[in-house]
């Protein structure tokens, strides 16, 4: 048995390996996806002649992802949703920091609706001043404050769950938007040195451009089809399949997070 494929690769990028069945993103057994429109698989239709949007979440990438890797997904999502809102109140209207959503994993993928409404002047985007990590309730509640809360919460929930971060593509570049993509970009990673056990999955820079070729294929309107769904879904299982083959360490002992047992001796 060649096993190349399972382990880490010098010099390898993210997604040069699209895995099967969800690779080694299967070992995380639930994961909590906590996201906007694009983690909910968000359709656009037509209702006498209105149109409407509709959270589809079988179609979504979690879901995609659920099926592939044999794991349970939870889908915290909402079409619009923004990190603000979800701190605010969205989550705890829907019991999302409830015991049952208390999971080894937690991908986080807030960021398109936030960027707009800093844009719009309806929220800051704040700075890590505004992040304190053992008291979350003190965050002020710009983007990034709000952001590192959603965080602290879940990780006050389970301490060593594994956190995995979005960045946002790379269709918009060169306007205002595109700015603030790149800012959140680097945010992202800011975090990801600020709490333990969480890591960037930085589609801005490894994945493909979400260009006009690519939407002819992928996209409904404004949001993706059911392809564009699936295919994230590679991409996130791959990216997740990458980082653990490249921090085995840090996942040595994933079966116990969440649990009172470690390993004495290994990395925890």
């Amino acid at each position: 048995m060649d096993l190349s494929a399972y382990l880490k690769k010098e010099g390898e990028l993210p997604l040069d390996q699209i895995v099967q069945n969800g690779g080694f993103c299967g070992i995380l057994r639930r994961i909590v996806c906590v996201g906007d429109s694009l983690s909910s698989g968000e359709m656009e239709g037509l209702m006498d002649g209105k149109k409407i949007f509709h959270d589809m979440y079988e179609f979504s990438w979690g879901q995609f992802l659920a099926r592939d890797a044999g794991t349970t997904v939870y889908n915290c999502s909402k079409g619009g949703m923004t990190a603000k809102a979800y701190i605010e109140g969205f989550a705890d209207e829907r019991g999302f920091f409830d015991e049952k959503y208390a999971a080894p994993a937690y991908i986080i993928a807030l960021g398109v609706n936030d960027m707009a409404r800093v844009i719009e002047g309806e929220m800051e985007y704040g700075s890590l001043a505004d992040v304190h990590t053992d008291e979350p309730e003190k965050n002020p509640h710009t983007f990034v404050g709000s952001y590192a809360a959603i965080i602290s919460r879940y990780k006050k929930m389970v301490p060593k769950a594994k956190f995995f971060l979005f960045t946002m593509p790379s269709h918009h570049m060169d306007d205002d938007l595109g700015r603030y993509y790149d800012k959140h970009q680097k945010t992202m990673y800011e975090l990801a040195e600020i709490f333990e056990n969480c890591y960037v999955l930085d589609f801005r820079k490894y994945a493909p451009d979400f260009n006009a070729e690519f939407k002819k294929t992928f996209y409904l309107a404004g949001h993706m089809n059911a392809a564009g769904y699936r295919l994230v879904a590679l991409m996130v299982e791959s990216y997740i399949d990458y980082i653990i083959r490249h921090n085995a360490d840090d996942f040595r002992q994933i079966a116990f997070v969440g649990t009172p047992y470690h390993h004495e001796g290994e990395k925890w």
